[in-house]
Order: structure tokens, then C-alpha cells, then sequence
């Protein structure tokens, strides 16, 4: 006979909580960033013109280093979480960012020394300075103080300012952004750039784990607000003080978009970002509005 909910014995996890269904959410779609496969990469680089091979490595150096920054950055946070479902979803994170992290190493390894030892060139490191910008830098460290500030003031306000550089800003607008855009070029639609299948495989495996830690980020942040904890102003101004970095961060970068080039443009990543950015705000600030269940942050529509 199945007991209620009212009679069963008390255990150690709830598992209706959305935290819950987030972590058994990433332990389901587990992927292993070896086992795709980068054989018809090493064979579409080859017809990169060479401005767009070097846009290209700048790209994949700006995500890759992003990567390794937020695995470094996240373990804050999985300090000063109370409740057990929010830590067993951060371990996910920690384990997922670290994949993702693997993704672009390896990327660089078998794909981009490939082709730079075709091409009869030196071969390049993806922690070379000269892939970053002095935004970028910024920007990472501010979120790496946000985190940080956790552990030596543990309130709603700096909890909230963590969430929003890390979940809202850097995955929500830079990475989710800049994974969609490669996406697009790199992809079959994309005439005038060669397909990157195993490329597009990671990116797109790695956007879902990310809708499902921004999907996160959203439901702490909405806590906050709608308990009266913190005032919906302190997520749009600290976003607002982080999109210029962003902006300048990738400002020409990318190689493969330009306005009048192949791949989606700037302005087209722009407006995708914007609506995607203001959508996520209403759902977090309204309090009749829902957040998406993890389903729906993981699948993709491009």
C-alpha cells in the first residue's frame, strides 16, 4: 500500500524541490566531453579562411578560459547553501563546469594543433594574453570578489549580487550568448562557414547544463525578491554595471560574425541576449510569473 506524503517516515531529502529535480536532472543527461566526436572538425578547419581560424581560437580561448574561471569561482556558494537539495544540484554544477572546461581543452588539442600543424604554423595556447582584454579580466574578477564576499558576509543583498554576476551575467548573457552565435555559424545552416558537427555538439550539450544552472540562479534570486529580502533594483543595477564588460569583452571578436559577414551578426546576438536577459528578469521579479521547469531551460531552440 503506498503511504501519503502526511504518513511517510521523515528522510533526509525532499525530493519535489525544484533544487532536487534540478540535480536529478543533470545526474539523467550526464555526457562525457571525450566521447564526441571531432574527426569531421579537423576536416571542415581546413577550409577556415585564415581570419576566421583566428577568430575562431580567440572564441574558443575567451569560452574556454570563462569555463575554468566560474569551475574555480562556483565553491563559495556551495559553502553557505543551507538546504541539502541546493547543495547536491551545486555538486552538479562544480562537476558540469569542470566538463565543460575538459570540452574546450581537448577542442584545442585534437582540432585547432591539428590544423595549426597543417597549416605549417606554431602552434598557439589558449592561456596566451593575447585572446583577453582588459573587460574581460574585469569581469571575472568582479565575479570572483562577488563569490568571495559570500564567505566573509553571508547576506540576501551579497547572495543576490552573487547569483546575478555569476548565473544572470556570465552564463546567462556572455556564455549562453556566445555559445548560441557559434552555434548558428558553425552549424549546417551557415553556407559561407564549413560545419563543425562536433563543435556544435559540445556547445549545444553545454548550453543545457547551463539553462539548468541559470534556471538556478533565477529561482534563488526569485526567493529573495518575492520574501521581501532584497529589492529587485540590486539585480538590474549590478547587471547593468556588468553589460558594458561584457560588450567590450567580445567587442570583434569572434571572427566568423560581423554585420555583413557569415554567422549571426552582432546586432542579432545583441537583441538575443536583451530579449532573453528581460525575459528572465520578469519571471524573476514578478511574482505571478513562473520560472521555467528544468525541461524547458534545457532544450534548446537552436
Amino acid at each position: 500500500m503506498e503511504m501519503s506524503r502526511e504518513t511517510q517516515p521523515g528522510m533526509r531529502l525532499d525530493s519535489s524541490t525544484r533544487s532536487h529535480r534540478y540535480y536529478r536532472n543533470a545526474v539523467e543527461k550526464h555526457w562525457d566531453p571525450h566521447e564526441i566526436d571531432l574527426e569531421a572538425d579537423r576536416e571542415g578547419a581546413t577550409d577556415l579562411p585564415d581570419p576566421a581560424f583566428e577568430g575562431l581560437k580567440q572564441s574558443l580561448a575567451l569560452f574556454g578560459a570563462g569555463e575554468e574561471s566560474v569551475t574555480e569561482d562556483l565553491a563559495p556558494l556551495a559553502v553557505v547553501l543551507e538546504d541539502i537539495e541546493d547543495q547536491l544540484f551545486i555538486t552538479t554544477q562544480l562537476y558540469e563546469e569542470s566538463k565543460h572546461t575538459d570540452f574546450f581543452d581537448r577542442y584545442w588539442r585534437e582540432v585547432i594543433h591539428a590544423e595549426e600543424e597543417r597549416r605549417g604554423q606554431e602552434l598557439s595556447s589558449p592561456a596566451d594574453e593575447k585572446w583577453f582584454n582588459e573587460p574581460y579580466d574585469e569581469l571575472f574578477e568582479r565575479n570572483e570578489r562577488a563569490m568571495v564576499q559570500l564567505l566573509e558576509e553571508d547576506t540576501p543583498k551579497n547572495r543576490a549580487k552573487a547569483h546575478c554576476h555569476y548565473h544572470l551575467t556570465i552564463e546567462g548573457i556572455l556564455a549562453q550568448t556566445g555559445y548560441y552565435g557559434l552555434t548558428l555559424a558553425y552549424g549546417e545552416q551557415e553556407p559561407d562557414l564549413p560545419d563543425l558537427p562536433g563543435l556544435v555538439e559540445g556547445l549545444k550539450l553545454v548550453r543545457s547544463d547551463e539553462g539548468r544552472h541559470v534556471g538556478f540562479g533565477m529561482a534563488q534570486l526569485k526567493s529573495l525578491v518575492i520574501d521581501g529580502e532584497v529589492d529587485p533594483d540590486v539585480l538590474r543595477d549590478t547587471v547593468d554595471e556588468l553589460v558594458p564588460l561584457v560588450q567590450d569583452s567580445l567587442a570583434g571578436e569572434g571572427g566568423a560574425s560581423t554585420e555583413e559577414g557569415p554567422g549571426p551578426s552582432p546586432s542579432d546576438l545583441a537583441e538575443y541576449a536583451y530579449t532573453k536577459h528581460e525575459q528572465r528578469m520578469r519571471q524573476i521579479t514578478t511574482a505571478s510569473a513562473k520560472i521555467p521547469d528544468v525541461e524547458e531551460l534545457t532544450e534548446l531552440d537552436a
